[in-house]
Order: structure tokens, then C-alpha cells, then sequence
């Protein structure tokens, strides 16, 4: 019996901690990219555009796999109107993004934070232990419309399920 109750706690923990995250759709709650330089960027200086936020870590190749396919995507894409961008949160990321940027040849902005704000930003709970990347998809009006969950989804890291959504949102 004490074993079925102790199942029942933890079952309602988890549940209640997976259950933080925000519905989507929601509106983007404020949130800065920094770059290492130290100027900072609000994320709603981007609205009209159609934004892919990913936040990465350095050293991640699923992260390093996912810039080279937003670069590619900006390419074909930015003139009409999508804008990736990127956030390391990684220990030392602030040290560690100008070499990131030269190596991948990032040519979009990439910054870096600490985690609490992130994970304030996503809607995570203090219990999540988020992998990366985790990416957010933005539409025009500033409405998040896609989100990697805490425990991740390949989903949108998947090029042609990414490149579909981001036209599909650029034609609204």
C-alpha cells in the first residue's frame, strides 16, 4: 500500500511538472539575445518576421547539425522574411560563441544567457532537465506557434518538417 501511494506521488509530480509548459499558441514573453560583444537585442525587435530561436550549446553536435541547417534555411528563406536565431547557454558560452560562430560561419546572430531566464522564458519547470537544442518557432505577430518540449522532439530539428512550417508561417 505505501509503495502504491509513493507511485501515486510521484506520478502526480511528474505529471504536474510536465505540465508547466505553456499551451501553444502563446505569445513570446520578453526575452534578450547578448552577444558576446555585450549588445543586447530584444527578441520582439523581431517581430514581422518569422523566427526560429534555438538554444544551444556549443559543444552540442545536434546543436552544431541544427546551425548548419539554419544558415542554409536563412539563405534560402531570410528574404522573405525568416530570421533564425541563437542562444548558448552552455558554462562559459559567453567565451565560447565567437569561435562557435567562426567555425559553423554562423551568418545570423548568435548570442548566449544564462539558463533561469531561458527556462523562464520556455515555461519549464525547476524539475525539467531540458536537452538541446530546444527550439522555438515564432510567427509574425510574436506568437509562439512550435516548441521543443523539456525532453526534446527531433521534430524541428528535422530540415524538411522545419522548412514546412516556416513557409507555412510565411504565408500567413
Amino acid at each position: 500500500m505505501k509503495w502504491q501511494n509513493s507511485a501515486a506521488l510521484l506520478l502526480a509530480v511528474t505529471t504536474s511538472a510536465l505540465a508547466v509548459m505553456p499551451a501553444l499558441p502563446r505569445k513570446s514573453p520578453d526575452l534578450f539575445l547578448t552577444e558576446p560583444a555585450g549588445k543586447k537585442t530584444a527578441l520582439a525587435s523581431y517581430r514581422g518576421k518569422v523566427v526560429v530561436l534555438a538554444l544551444v550549446h556549443t559543444n552540442c553536435v545536434y546543436c552544431q547539425s541544427l546551425t548548419l541547417k539554419l544558415n542554409k534555411l536563412r539563405t534560402e528563406l531570410g528574404p522573405r522574411g525568416f530570421q533564425p536565431l541563437e542562444i548558448a547557454w552552455d558554462e562559459q558560452a559567453k567565451t565560447l560563441v565567437p569561435a562557435f560562430v567562426k567555425k559553423f560561419q554562423v551568418k545570423f546572430p548568435v548570442g548566449y544567457s544564462e539558463w533561469p531566464p531561458l527556462m523562464a522564458y520556455l515555461g519549464f519547470s525547476i524539475m525539467d532537465r531540458p536537452v538541446t537544442p530546444l527550439v522555438v518557432v515564432i510567427d509574425r505577430k510574436g506568437t509562439i506557434r512550435a516548441q521543443t518540449p523539456s525532453e526534446g522532439d527531433s521534430n524541428l530539428q528535422n530540415e524538411a518538417k522545419l522548412r514546412a512550417l516556416i513557409e507555412k508561417l510565411l504565408k500567413e
